[in-house]
């Protein structure tokens, strides 16, 4: 029989199919789980299969198994046809993963053929798995998962390409966001192939929601801005309102008429438009009064502004005497490789969009200048992680026009800027956008029309992991990428222990090179 050795190993036989569908018998003294990676081996090749799907099969009738059950349930009967483990079973079905040559375990192709009828599948070891090996540029990501067993190999991307090709981090709350999203920043912090922007309304990342945050990270790259200054480390985060320009609202809800009209105010009084049109200075072109009273409430809610003896008073971040370096402060620290965290928790959404807006525009239009002077290459990728991503690429606000964040989602990779989008609500965002996004993280979902809205824009194949997606438990996802073979099942580990591991080897190592090194 096929694949007869390793018997200790032996889950189950396959008994029927065909590709994508293979069935499966389990073994009786065996369990198998959704999202289990097993493997079936021929002559020349492992082939790897997954566990999509369980149900019940048995040698006995419907109507005989009925008989048995009433039976035993009303008459407290043990009563059995047969051997039970022979009559009864669990069936499996199994989808095609990938194929490995025995021989050189780095000729990995995609499954295209049918295992042997009544060959025999056992559990996945550590040893099968030797393909996966480090890319040039290592981004950790946690470590193989099959079923609900973390195995002791770790998965990692090539970060660079990984970052500037979008990554999307769906999942219902709860399920390891957050946890996830610590992880990736402490693993890529202090690499050179990298800056990372962090938009953090809930002040988590720096401070860490335990006692260890990015604060704490060895590479000593990462740059911190909040308008507490409570912290050590911080820097003030003040904005001269100088440097706001009309096209930095644009990721927010103004109407056509506030629109145009910032944009006179600005052609007529160039970086003095913001205190013009709030002193209601006259312009060339009129406005309704009430489309002018409308937007100057709104800027001087936006900008924590008061008005009083024709004088503009500055209260929050924003100001016309501070803050004119701290833009070009932020994206320097992005050019050299740091990770700068934006304290936005003090902020309404609409102040964190717009802060976030004015430092990726600067940003933007830094690697576009790069790429017409040819040495785009020489510069890190930049990525810049999005809370509650639909906010700026939802549906309902690109019908409005599009805005910085869009713009980045679809053409960013050719400038080596990409986005980190994190959302519960997949669905929200159009489907091009998805397709834009080359890496997806998927933690558990329960909706199914979330859970659908990421299976049509995968890498991989998703169309049968519907349930598989709904049954991941906290810290345990699926990554879909153009940069694997195979959507890769993963646990993700508790941040605390990752950063212990990491701190472990600092200490004793004479230089920060990470986990990933």
């Amino acid at each position: 029989m096929v694949g007869a050795n390793n018997n200790l190993n032996i889950k189950g036989q396959i008994i029927s199919g065909k590709f994508g569908e293979i069935i499966a018998r389990q073994k009786s003294d065996q369990e198998f789980e959704l999202g289990e990676i097993l493997v079936s081996e021929n002559d020349d090749y492992k082939i790897f299969l997954q566990v999509y799907d369980l149900q019940y099969g048995s040698q006995i009738s419907q109507q005989n198994l009925e008989l048995i059950s009433g039976m035993s349930l009303e008459e407290d009967t043990d009563f059995e046809f047969m051997d039970k483990n022979l009559r009864n079973y669990k069936i499996a079905l199994l989808k095609n993963l990938i194929s490995v040559n025995k021989n050189d375990s780095k000729n990995v192709m995609m499954s295209k053929s049918l295992p042997a009828m009544f060959s025999t599948v056992r559990t996945v070891t550590n040893d099968d798995l030797s393909f996966l090996s480090k890319p040039k540029n290592p981004l950790f990501l946690g470590n193989l998962r099959s079923g609900s067993k973390a195995l002791d190999v770790p998965i990692y991307l090539d970060g660079e390409q990984v970052l500037t090709h979008h990554v999307l981090i769906s999942g219902t709350t709860g399920k390891g966001k957050s946890v996830l999203m610590s992880n990736l920043l402490w693993d890529s912090t202090g690499k050179d192939y990298n800056g990372i922007l962090v938009l953090d309304p809930h002040n988590e990342y720096y401070v860490g929601s335990g006692k260890i945050g990015l604060k704490d990270h060895p590479s000593k790259k990462v740059l911190y801005f909040s308008v507490k200054n409570t912290i050590p480390g911080s820097k003030s985060l003040k904005i001269n309102i100088r440097i706001l320009r009309p096209a930095h609202f644009g990721c927010l809800d103004f109407s056509d008429a506030q629109e145009q009209a910032m944009n006179v105010y600005y052609r007529d009084y160039g970086n003095k438009w913001i205190d013009s049109l709030l002193l209601e200075k006259p312009i060339k072109v009129g406005f309704n009064d009430a489309t002018i009273n409308v937007l100057k409430r709104r800027l001087m809610y936006l900008l924590d502004i008061d008005i009083g003896d024709s004088q503009v008073f500055c209260n929050g971040i924003f100001d016309f005497n501070a803050g004119e370096a701290t833009i070009s402060t932020v994206c320097d620290g992005l050019e050299d490789s740091k990770t700068v965290i934006i304290d936005t928790s003090s902020f309404s959404g609409q102040v964190e969009l717009l802060v976030g807006s004015l430092i990726v525009t600067e940003m933007f239009n830094r690697y576009k200048n790069y790429k017409m002077q040819g040495n785009l290459n020489d510069k890190p990728a930049i990525s810049i992680v999005l809370e509650e991503a639909p906010r700026v690429l939802g549906k309902d606000v690109l019908e409005k026009g599009s805005n910085i964040f869009s713009t980045i989602a679809r053409e960013g990779r050719k400038f080596r800027v990409g986005l980190i989008a994190i959302t519960q609500l997949p669905s929200l965002i159009p489907r091009d956008i998805l397709a834009n996004i080359n890496t997806k993280i998927i933690l558990g979902t329960e909706m199914v029309q979330e859970r659908q809205a990421i299976i049509d824009s995968a890498s991989q194949d998703l169309s049968s992991d519907s349930r598989n997606i709904a049954s991941l438990d906290k810290g345990e996802c699926i990554i879909s990428s153009n940069f694997a073979k195979f959507a890769i099942p993963v646990k993700v580990p508790f941040f605390d222990e990752f950063v212990k591991k990491d701190l472990e080897k600092v200490n004793n190592s004479k230089e920060y090179v990470g986990l990933s090194e």
